[in-house]
């Protein structure tokens, strides 16, 4: 039996599943900061760059090295592109039927013998694909990021949801619930961008009326699940801030209580009155400036 390697094979294969990780990285959104619109729009760069590579060479396997990167670009393109921008069940049907068009008439002309591509074709054609990359980073970089605005309400008035239980005795806990505030995202670019809300946590201060522990629950609304993860060019949209924190039942007015509400760094704080301290984290993020407070 015959256990012979290939050597070569073996290398071209380990940099085809390395260009396979940095595809799959490159759009992890950790690394260069780059709008959704133009990370997808340079894989597909990508993946005609390396096809026309793969038509104009014809050296050993390395043809076939450049195809199996284009058709990995053209694959991690795609599944970018359809989780991302979360096209309809339709679009998505046509996405897959032209790509097994586009693939199919791709692998005839190839078994056919490949195109005659110039040399000079294929040099200008490859200083063109990486000029309108340039040109796509540079106007991307250049553009404004996304802001994130927070504008707390001077004081919020929150209820219990539905109403306390009659035998409720004074000691018993109740939640109170309502809004305390806006955010606001903003898109200065052109370009599809990714959003990452800013965590907000929150406290209460001056009044006993909410346990020891002093925690508020601070959301946005609508939940995770349910808001996009990214924002379009020049648009604009705003999230209620909501807050909900444990009180006795004793302390709310026909179940509901009023705030003041304020921005802070800590909870090592003190108020005469009974007052929603709001911490906004803003830092992890690779995209997002700073948050600004109104």
């Amino acid at each position: 039996m015959n256990f012979q390697i290939d050597g070569g094979k073996v290398l071209y294969a380990l940099g085809v599943l390395f260009a396979l990780g940095a595809l799959v990285y490159f759009i992890r959104d950790v690394v260069f900061g780059l709008s959704i619109t133009v990370k997808a729009a340079l894989l597909f760069l990508t993946f005609l760059a390396f096809l026309l590579v793969g038509l104009w060479i014809d050296r050993d396997a390395l043809d076939v090295v450049a195809y199996a990167i284009a058709s990995l670009a053209y694959v991690v393109f795609l599944g970018y592109v359809i989780s991302r921008y979360d096209p309809s069940e339709t679009g998505i049907f046509l996405l897959f039927t032209l790509s097994a068009a586009l693939f199919v008439g791709l692998g005839y002309v190839v078994r056919q013998g490949g195109v005659a591509v110039p040399d000079r074709t294929v040099r200008y054609a490859l200083v063109g694909i990486v000029g309108v990359g340039v040109l796509l980073v540079g106007v991307d970089v250049a553009s404004a990021e996304v802001d994130y605005t927070a504008e707390l309400d001077e004081e919020a008035t929150l209820t219990v949801p539905g109403r306390i239980a009659a035998d409720a005795e004074d000691s018993d806990i109740v939640p109170l619930r309502g809004r305390i505030g806006t955010l606001t995202v903003r898109n200065g670019g052109p370009f599809t961008q990714p959003v990452d809300l800013p965590s907000m946590r929150g406290c209460v201060v001056g009044t006993d009326a909410a346990p020891s522990n002093r925690g508020a629950s601070i959301r946005y609304a609508q939940r995770s699940y349910e808001r996009a993860d990214r924002i379009g060019g020049g648009a604009e949209r705003t999230h209620a801030v909501t807050a909900e924190l444990p009180v006795r039942a004793n302390a709310t007015d026909d179940g509901s209580m009023t705030f003041a509400v304020e921005r802070g760094t800590d909870c090592d704080v003190s108020r005469e009155e009974p007052t929603i301290v709001v911490i906004v984290d803003a830092e992890g993020s690779t995209t997002r400036p700073p948050l600004v407070a109104d």
